[in-house]
């Protein structure tokens, strides 16, 4: 690879990953205020609050991975100059969020009657139940959002993310301080309050970005809206196909989150009260990476439908290596200020809040030295999902999420009896495996450099 080329994948790389990286922080900014305004109702509403905010964010992002199989066939087709596919599968992909989205209401608004297995107390589940109650609303636009997203990302057309995505958070934050708060003679519903805005700002996001497919020339092209009822079961097979294994994944690398995040609240209040401090800033800073990861999705699905490898290689390595790079950022104003990040969240004058702060603080130490890790691996998970490889990343996932992540943590955080701080200990290890697997898997699939890559013999037939 020679300087000029590097920088032309770069320039490429940027034009799409900033408007979605951007985009993912901005609506990582509703949970961010969510969780702020959790906090000012109390150490309960927060600890209750951010349990149900996790799981739900969860479950959204699980079901979201079968629908962004869209984005890398999507880009496949236009790389592969097949414009004719484009239309047929966001149709079949909106039909697929509509039809996800109704089970997944169901299975959330149940999440409360298994709480009580899981050690949570009373007073947390009580709390958890009028936030999902209201937040399950948001589950279909939220898929049909994910859907365009990654859409509108495969076609170079990321612009109206960010925009969208802010109008979205406003409504949320607005939402938020009106009816969780009961400000203007609204009625204070706290945090069925914040469940119902977040909700109605995802319904914000997902009908801008639909009305912004029919109006932009270059996605109107593209009329995915005519023909609405044609379901076509062979399109929606190969979605499924590849969309299964990201969901899957998505599934087991967010669940080793959300399963600390259960742990801590087995543990006491206060541990999960002071996690949900340091993993709310956690999931903030991971947006980058996110929203690269799905610019890298569609860069590496670009030139795997040219077949061309070489590209495809020198697109994975420079995104990969600009998001090591970016993250040594975020990694230092952990170490540099730590209780200042905990002060965002809690009031460190009151004494009530001291042994938080105790707990919180070798939290964002261990998260600080994990986070370069944990954008390589979302990043290169990317670029294997351009690629269509899905399955064989499943297992690495799941050896390195739930075998040394979960495991680790259980056995340190308590046979060994570090409690919080061994948890956060495991959840890093897991994180870091990952990180290192992904990339090598990657390299190994795109080391034969002079030969081209072949969407009718994909790499997922190779482990």
């Amino acid at each position: 690879m020679n300087l000029q080329t590097i920088r032309a994948e770069l320039r490429q790389f940027l034009q799409l990953a900033i408007p979605l990286a951007a985009a993912q922080v901005a609506q990582a900014a509703v949970g961010f205020v969510d969780t702020v305004m959790m906090g000012r109702l109390g150490p309960e509403p927060l600890a209750a609050g951010g349990l149900a905010s996790a799981l739900f964010q969860f479950i959204l992002a699980t079901a979201s991975g079968a629908v962004m199989a869209v984005s890398p066939l999507v880009a496949e087709a236009q790389g592969a100059g097949k414009d004719y596919k484009i239309a047929a599968i966001a149709r079949q992909g909106l039909w697929l969020s509509v039809l996800l989205g109704l089970p997944v209401m169901v299975i959330i608004g149940q999440l409360a009657n298994v709480m009580p297995a899981l050690g949570q107390s009373a007073t947390t589940i009580a709390l958890a139940r009028n936030y999902w109650d209201a937040v399950l609303w948001g589950i279909i636009p939220g898929l049909g959002f994910a859907m365009l997203r990654g859409y509108v990302a495969a076609l170079g057309q990321t612009r109206i993310i960010l925009p969208l995505v802010l109008l979205g958070t406003l409504v949320n934050g607005i939402g938020n301080y009106l009816l969780g708060y009961g400000q203007f003679g609204f009625p204070r519903l706290e945090l069925t309050g914040l469940g119902l805005s977040s909700a109605l700002g995802l319904w914000v996001m997902f009908l801008g970005l639909l009305a912004y497919t029919g109006w932009q020339p270059d996605l109107r092209r593209y009329p995915f809206w005519q023909h609405w009822r044609l379901l076509q079961p062979t399109i929606c097979r190969q979605i499924l196909q590849l969309g299964w294994a990201i969901a899957i994944t998505v599934a087991v690398e967010f669940g080793l989150f959300t399963i600390i995040t259960i742990l801590m609240g087995a543990i006491g209040v206060e541990a999960l009260a002071a996690h949900q401090t340091v993993s709310q800033t956690i999931i903030l800073i991971f947006m980058v990476p996110l929203g690269c990861s799905f610019a890298m999705t569609a860069r590496v699905g670009w030139w795997f439908g040219r077949q061309d490898g070489p590209g495809a290689r020198r697109s994975g390595l420079v995104g990969i290596s600009a998001i090591a790079i970016w993250m040594l950022l975020p990694s230092s104003a952990l170490l540099l200020f730590p209780r200042a990040i905990v002060g965002i969240y809690v009031d460190l004058s009151d004494p009530a809040n001291a042994g938080l702060l105790a707990l919180a603080l070798p939290m964002l130490r261990i998260a600080a030295f994990a986070l370069v890790l944990d954008g390589v691996q979302r990043v290169a998970m990317g670029a294997l999902h351009g690629l269509q490889d899905t399955r064989i990343p499943l297992l690495l996932s799941l050896v390195a999420f739930w075998g040394v992540g979960v495991g680790s943590s259980a056995l340190l955080g308590f046979q060994l009896g570090w409690g919080s701080t061994g948890l956060w200990i495991g959840q890093s290890l897991g994180v870091a495996i990952a990180g290192g697997l992904f990339l090598r898997r990657f390299l190994r699939l795109t080391q034969r450099l002079n030969q081209p890559l072949s969407p009718q013999a994909p790499l997922t037939t190779h482990s």
